[in-house]
């Protein structure tokens, strides 16, 4: 794959909602002490689109699912720990070039007479997107309550895919009483890449 464009980036997300879990949402109406000890990115959703009226350049949607889980302070000095979820969107362009080839791959059923050939899709002209990131670093935590409007948030309970949802401990929630926002720093590398060809040389060599 030929990289035709890419960009390095580090972003900061501040006051971004924390959809939590059943039981983390009650544990937030008893406690007033929260910080959260780790955050991994569970899965990522990235999209690629051609921006109109500016041929060859696509723009990259990147949602991010950061798992994190945090401890709480409850009375008599006991710690409870909870998870929940973090959705942050990013978005670039980058110039990912006109091409209008279509790629055709054989697969396990080639070799077969009555084998059905996979039908051409236009999609196969956009460029493969490449996204590297580190873990995302936690900058602040807050307990917010429910008058409180003034925080970043993309997603709803049900926009989160499956496969988020059965990696958690307990069932999301969307609560409606008081919750987390947590501020996050991101580390990011995007690249769009394309499929090439090469002619390499080749001569005959022995060994002495």
């Amino acid at each position: 794959n030929r990289i035709l464009d890419s960009c390095r980036d580090r972003d900061c997300f501040e006051d971004v909602k924390v959809i939590l879990t059943d039981f983390g949402s009650e544990i937030i109406e008893h406690t007033s002490a929260v910080r959260a000890k780790s955050a991994c990115i569970s899965s990522t959703y990235i999209g690629v689109d051609p921006v109109r009226f500016n041929k060859g350049f696509y723009a990259v949607t990147i949602k991010f699912f950061v798992k994190i889980t945090f401890e709480a302070c409850l009375c008599g000095g006991r710690s409870q720990e909870f998870e929940g979820i973090a959705v942050i969107e990013k978005k670039v362009i980058l110039y990912g070039r006109e091409s209008n080839v279509r790629i055709f791959k054989s697969n396990s059923d080639a070799m077969d007479y009555c084998a059905t050939p996979e039908p051409c899709c236009s999609t196969k002209n956009i460029p493969i997107a490449i996204v590297e990131v580190v873990e995302p670093i936690i900058l602040n935590t807050k307990i917010r309550e429910p008058e409180d409007t003034c925080c970043y948030c993309c997603c709803c309970c049900g926009d989160i895919p499956r496969n988020v949802m059965e990696n958690m401990n307990g069932a999301l929630h969307d609560h409606n009483g008081r919750y987390i926002t947590v501020s996050l720093g991101i580390f990011s590398v995007v690249r769009i890449v394309r499929p090439a060809q090469y002619l390499i040389n080749a001569s005959e060599y022995c060994i002495p």
